[in-house]
């Protein structure tokens, strides 16, 4: 029975009938969707229309309010009468556009793939033509630039007289009564008015807000071979250096290749379709062609076979700076007293944590180097020693961390060779940037990791002028040779960038010439005591002339005994005090005494000694100083300074009390004026200068350390085009990378012979360090530390 009754109702579902009932609801629920679709669409363009009645009343209250700013004479006459014109001819758009006509037609052709909207780009587009031609327009002159601005902007003149609008109606009476706005500004904006710039722009960010162009990218054409053989003779300029081709040859090979280019090189934003003219410079030209090419490809240099470009990111996310000298106090050296005061201003600011690291000498050793049998048997020692040394000078705690290498000292060369690889006694985890004092000798026989593959940025600090001391010795013209190129290869290979003191050292690759050393601030307050003195009219200055200075020939004692010698008649009388002990204090005082010279000779002491503070004229004629302490020190305490006329020199030459002279002549004229007058007292901006806050703003700056460690400068940006960078970083392959990461490959293999080392002068053993130095510093021996397997 259940059954009977399933079949029935079954029968009756089927029937013709239902299938048509069910096919027009179907269909009337499919038109019913249509039509709220239509509705919808229809109310999205009428929410574009009150969006555009809203910008439009934007534009009008602009003008309204631009209108009040206006003098007396031109409220009436500018601003009102064209706003005036202007909403009919609005009010007419927007009831074309809302008539029935337009609604039928939308109806018609409203499809999926239909859009309604008004065509704002040609409004766009002038506005942007006129923004343009306005930089042209105000170069030419105002009467110009008005014609100029009024043709080119209107588009008059050209064929059709459609200019750049096009044909459609609204638009040409938007033009029209623009065109009458600005003629009747022009009063205004010679009168110092109301100016159209502040009343367009707002005019412009309307348009812009309710039109947007999608952005487009183009293509960065490719480097055509012209630019591939500029780039690739700019990179090969060292190795063509060696082979005697001039810097200066090489840029005019660069210039000539690009020149050609020159005129139509546009480099177009990765991120508009705009372009900007490459710099003038065809370095500069190259750098934008290239670095815009591997933008665009997203290159990215990882290193090659000699290099590595790996970055050591710190752990604590404070930066490391480690500072390498070759020399360590009690020595009263440059190199052992100028790195620990760097250290402690670096480390005065806080901002990064600073390592000193200096060498350790055995007894053996220290008693050979350290003044007055001072001997050190720890290391912790001889940093307490350095820390009070230090405090007492600065008068400020330092914080930073002191370490010590191995080394051993060179009698021949009276210099401190290191032993091993110097650096792996800074850990990986600090191996940030490093600043290698004297990095020519540092690594003259140094076999261990490259510095610029530890380290994010390397820094290299010109002390000596190890040539002109060669030259002095037996066969020095044919050392100086080698250690020449010896020196340009390490410091090429070891550094990123080399600080030279002065021009009086050896002309060495990515070197720039700046003094970063200052004085001790104890000879600044000693100047500071004796200007209050004189001015309290008390006389500071007692005692005459004096020299001081390491008793050996190459420190000035030659040529201040063959100017005494040659000129002893003409300075009858002048009597010099000589402070100074060393190797050739004998064979000094000797040849004094037998040209009969009124020199008195004094044991050394120190700069800041309570005896030389009377003293009025300090006489320095050496020649192979780079930058000599001492005469910053005198020029300090307010004393007159005689010296030569020296590259040395140079940066002392714009203090008043410093006179140079040129012959020997000029020499004793320059003494007697000395002992004749009375110095100048130093200015504020001249203590400033002399001081180590003045020397480590100018490291900060030459060395590139104030880019590297602020990271929104870590790359050179070499153009900016809408707000977007382009940057040179390391995506740019570099051949000069490539040649030097060879060179010290090869220097590493060179090193890592015993016998080749011998050759050339070093200390037999040094290649690691010994078994005192594994005591004294508590090291693991070498073969242990750097094992060699498969032997």
């Amino acid at each position: 029975m259940e059954t009977t009754s399933t079949s029935t109702r079954t029968n009756r579902n089927n029937t013709p009938f239902s299938l048509i009932s069910r096919g027009w609801k179907e269909v009337r629920d499919s038109a019913d969707a249509d039509l709220q679709l239509m509705r919808s669409r229809a109310n999205s363009f009428k929410n574009l229309a009150n969006s555009f009645d809203r910008e439009i009343e934007n534009f009008f209250n602009s003008a309204s309010i631009a209108s009040f700013s206006v003098p007396s004479p031109l409220k009436s006459s500018t601003s009102p009468d064209f706003v005036k014109k202007l909403r009919p001819t609005f009010s007419e758009i927007r009831r074309a556009y809302s008539a029935p006509e337009i609604s039928k037609k939308v109806l018609e052709k409203w499809g999926p793939r239909a859009k309604l909207g008004i065509d704002l780009s040609a409004i766009k587009n002038a506005i942007v033509a006129w923004e343009v031609d306005e930089e042209r327009r105000w170069a030419v002159g105002l009467d110009r630039r008005r014609k100029l601005g009024f043709r080119e902007f209107w588009g008059e003149g050209k064929e059709g007289g459609g200019g750049k609008f096009g044909e459609w109606k609204p638009i040409r009476v938007l033009r029209r009564r623009l065109r009458e706005f600005e003629k009747k500004s022009e009063f205004g904006e010679i009168f110092g008015g109301l100016k159209n710039s502040e009343f367009v722009e707002k005019l412009k960010s309307s348009l812009k807000a309710i039109h947007k162009e999608p952005q487009e990218s183009k293509e960065v054409p490719p480097l055509d071979v012209p630019e591939l053989l500029a780039y690739l003779v700019r990179q090969s300029e060292p190795f063509l250096d060696q082979l005697g081709v001039r810097k200066d040859v090489c840029d005019k090979i660069v210039e000539s290749l690009c020149s050609s280019r020159k005129n139509q090189l546009l480099l177009p934003s990765p991120s508009s379709g705009e372009s900007t003219l490459l710099d003038e410079n065809a370095n500069d030209e190259l750098d934008l062609r290239i670095a815009s090419v591997l933008q665009s490809t997203g290159h990215c240099n990882d290193g090659g076979l000699w290099t590595d470009l790996s970055r050591h990111h710190p752990s604590d996310g404070k930066r490391h700076v480690a500072i390498v000298t070759t020399a360590s106090l009690p020595w009263m050296t440059g190199t052992a007293v100028n790195p620990l005061f760097r250290a402690a201003y670096l480390a005065k600011s806080e901002k990064q944590n600073v390592t000193l690291l200096v060498p350790w000498l055995c007894k053996s050793d220290q008693e050979l180097v350290y003044p007055n049998n001072l001997t050190f048997t720890s290391p912790e020692e001889q940093e307490n020693y350095i820390r009070n040394w230090l405090e007492e000078r600065i008068g400020f705690k330092a914080e930073f961390k002191i370490s010590f290498y191995p080394g051993k000292f060179a009698k021949e060369r009276r210099s401190i060779i290191p032993a091993g690889d110097t650096s792996q006694f800074i850990p990986s985890k600090d191996a940030d940037i490093a600043i290698l004092e004297e990095p020519e000798h540092l690594n003259w026989y140094h076999h261990g990791k490259r510095w610029t593959n530890k380290f994010n940025h390397v820094v290299g600090v010109v002390h000596t002028n190890y040539l002109e001391y060669i030259k002095r010795e037996k066969n020095g013209a044919l050392q100086a040779f080698f250690v020449k190129h010896i020196n340009n290869l390490v410091t090429r290979a070891y550094c990123h960038k080399v600080l030279r003191l002065s021009a009086a050292t050896q002309d060495l690759p990515k070197s720039v010439i700046c003094n970063v050393h200052g004085v001790n601030p104890k000879f600044l307050k000693i100047g500071e005591k004796v200007a209050t003195e004189r001015e309290l009219g008390q006389q500071a200055f007692s005692k005459g002339a004096y020299f001081l200075g390491k008793m050996v020939w190459a420190k000035g004692y030659k040529e201040l005994i063959d100017l005494l010698a040659k000129h002893k008649n003409d300075l009858d009388g002048f009597k010099l005090d000589v402070f100074g002990n060393g190797e050739d204090a004998n064979e000094v005082q000797t040849t004094a005494k037998r040209l009969d010279l009124n020199l008195n000779f004094l044991k050394g002491r120190d700069h800041a000694d309570d005896s030389l503070h009377g003293y009025k004229v300090f006489i320095n004629p050496s020649l192979s100083d780079v930058l000599c302490t001492a005469t910053a020190e005198a020029l300090a305490m307010g004393k007159f300074v005689v010296c030569a006329d020296h590259p040395s020199n140079e940066y002392f030459r714009s203090f008043p009390n410093c006179l140079t002279y040129k012959t020997s002549e000029d020499f004793v004229a320059r003494v007697k004026e000395a002992l004749a007058n009375e110095p100048h007292p130093l200015t504020p901006e001249q203590i400033y200068n002399l001081s180590w806050e003045a020397a480590t703003q100018r490291f900060m700056q030459y060395s590139e350390l104030d880019r590297v460690l602020d990271p929104e400068k870590d790359d050179v940006q070499l153009s900016k085009t809408n707000g977007k960078s382009i940057t040179k970083a390391v995506s740019m392959p570099n051949m000069s990378e490539m040649v030097d990461g060879g060179l010290a490959f090869a220097h590493y293999c060179l090193t890592g012979n015993e016998l080749l080392r011998l050759c050339t002068g070093a200390i037999p053993g040094t290649r690691d360090y010994d078994k005192q130095h594994c005591k004294d510093l508590h090291l693991l021996p070498p073969q242990v530390e750097n094992p060699i397997y498969g032997w």
